[in-house]
C-alpha cells in the first residue's frame, strides 16, 4: 500500500506497525519549536529566516508547509480562530522592560523585552474571590464564539484529503486544572482544595462547562475526518506529583473524566483523547487510562520514575500511545553532542517503537536555544531507526 501521514498515524494509534513512524512537529501547542529555534533551524537548512510566531505567550512557531514538507512531518494542527468578541483580551505591548498581553480569561502575562523566551503568568483575576457567586458572575469568554469556527472545516479538509496528512484538533485554551490555578493563583488553588472546596468545583465546573460547549462545536464542524483531539492539563513537577493522588482523584479527575467521555460521545468517529501531562506522573496512568486517555504527551524522560521507556511499554503499551519521549529535552537535546543526541535517541526508538502505538516528537516545546546540529541529528536517527 502507499502509506499516507494519515493511514501511518491512525495505524500507530491502534498499536499496529505502520511503515516507519510518525513524525509530529507543531501538531499540537506542546509538540512544536520555539521562533528563535525555527529560524536558526532554516537558515542552517539554507532556507530563508522568515518565521511567524504561531502562540504568542509561549512563543511557537508556526511549522509551516516548507518546513513540513522538507522534514517528511505527518501531523499538522487545526485549531480554532479568536473570537468576535474580545472580551477582556488585550495586547498592552511593551511595559517597561516587559511585553505584556491579557488573554480572555482575564490572566496577564509577561515576557522580558531583553532576551525573553516566553511570557509568564503575572496576575490571576480570581485571586480575591471568596464565593462561588464570585466565580459565576465573573465575564468568562463565550466557546461558541461564531468566529472561532471559521475556516475550521475548510482547514481539516485541506490537511486530510490533500496534504493527506493526520491533524489534532486544537483546544480554545489550556487544560482546566491549569486555568483554574492560574486564574486563582497556585498557591491560593492549591489552599483552596483543602480548605474551600466549594470554590474549586465552582471554578472546574466553569471550566468544564466552557470545554463541553467549545468540543460540542468544534467536532460538529470538523465532521468525520479527525483522529486525534488535543486536551491538557499537568499533573507532575521534576520529582512527583503536584497533590497527593487521593486529592486529585477527589477533586480533579472526575472533570477529566466527564470532558473526555463528552468528546468520545460528540465525535462522529473514533477519536483518540490527547491529553498532554509534564512530570513524574507514572502514578497517575491507570486513572487516566479508565478516564478515557489514548494519547499520553509526553513522556518526560528525566523525571522521578520515568526514565525506563522499556518497563513503560513492557507495562502500558497496549493501552496508552506516547506521543513525544523521544529525547531528553532539558538536557540532552539542548547542551549534549549531536552523538549523544543520537544515541539518547535510537534507545527511546527502540523501547517506545515496537508493536505501534509511538508518535515520534519533542518532549514540549523545542526551546529557543536548542542547537540546529541537535534537531538535526534527533530528525536524522528517525529517519534512520523509524523504518519498521
Amino acid at each position: 500500500m502507499q502509506w499516507t501521514g494519515f493511514e501511518r498515524v491512525r495505524t500507530a494509534l491502534a498499536h499496529k506497525e505502520p511503515d516507519r513512524i510518525p513524525f509530529d512537529l507543531g501538531g499540537t501547542m506542546v509538540t512544536g519549536i520555539n521562533v528563535r529555534a525555527l529560524r536558526n533551524l532554516r537558515k542552517y537548512l539554507g532556507l530563508s529566516e522568515r518565521v511567524r510566531v504561531r502562540d504568542k505567550i509561549t512563543q511557537m512557531a508556526e511549522t509551516d508547509d516548507e518546513i513540513a514538507d522538507r522534514l517528511k512531518v505527518d501531523v499538522r494542527n487545526v485549531s480554532p480562530q479568536s473570537p468576535s468578541n474580545p472580551g477582556l483580551a488585550r495586547d498592552l505591548g511593551l511595559q517597561g522592560d516587559h511585553y505584556e498581553l491579557i488573554d480572555e480569561f482575564g490572566m496577564r502575562w509577561r515576557m522580558p523585552a531583553e532576551g525573553g523566551l516566553y511570557y509568564d503568568l503575572c496576575y490571576s483575576p480570581l485571586a480575591d474571590a471568596r464565593t462561588v457567586s464570585d466565580v459565576e458572575k465573573y465575564p468568562w469568554p463565550d466557546p461558541q464564539d461564531p468566529a472561532r469556527y471559521v475556516g475550521l472545516k475548510e482547514q481539516a479538509d485541506r490537511v486530510v484529503f490533500e496534504q493527506r496528512r493526520a491533524y489534532v484538533l486544537g483546544r480554545m485554551n489550556s487544560g482546566m486544572w491549569e486555568t483554574a490555578m492560574w486564574m486563582r493563583g497556585y498557591e491560593q488553588f492549591f489552599c483552596d482544595m483543602l480548605l474551600n472546596q466549594k470554590l474549586v468545583h465552582a471554578i472546574m465546573n466553569k471550566l468544564l462547562e466552557i470545554k463541553m460547549a467549545y468540543w460540542e462545536k468544534a467536532l460538529a464542524t470538523v465532521g468525520d475526518n479527525v483522529l486525534v483531539v488535543s486536551t491538557a492539563d499537568d499533573l507532575g513537577t521534576q520529582k512527583g506529583l503536584l497533590v497527593s493522588l487521593e486529592l486529585y482523584k477527589k477533586l480533579i479527575w472526575p472533570y477529566h473524566k466527564k470532558l473526555f467521555q463528552f468528546i468520545k460521545k460528540k465525535a462522529q468517529s473514533r477519536v483518540y483523547i490527547f491529553f498532554h501531562n509534564d512530570g513524574a506522573i507514572w502514578p497517575t496512568l491507570g486513572l487516566l487510562i479508565e478516564a478515557g486517555v489514548d494519547i499520553l504527551n509526553p513522556w518526560q524522560v528525566n523525571c522521578a520514575g520515568m526514565g525506563d521507556t522499556r518497563k513503560f511499554k513492557r507495562q502500558y503499551g497496549r493501552d496508552l500511545t506516547i506521543w513525544g519521549g523521544s529525547c531528553d529535552s532539558q538536557y540532552v537535546l539542548p547542551f549534549g553532542t549531536p552523538g549523544q543526541v543520537r544515541d539518547e535517541t535510537r534507545r527511546r526508538i527502540e523501547d517506545l517503537a515496537p508493536s505501534g502505538g509511538f508518535i515520534f516528537a519533542p518532549i514540549h516545546v523545542i526551546q529557543g536555544d536548542v542547537p540546529p546540529e541537535n534537531i538535526m541529528a534527533w530528525w536524522e536517527t528517525l529517519q534512520e531507526y523509524g523504518t519498521y
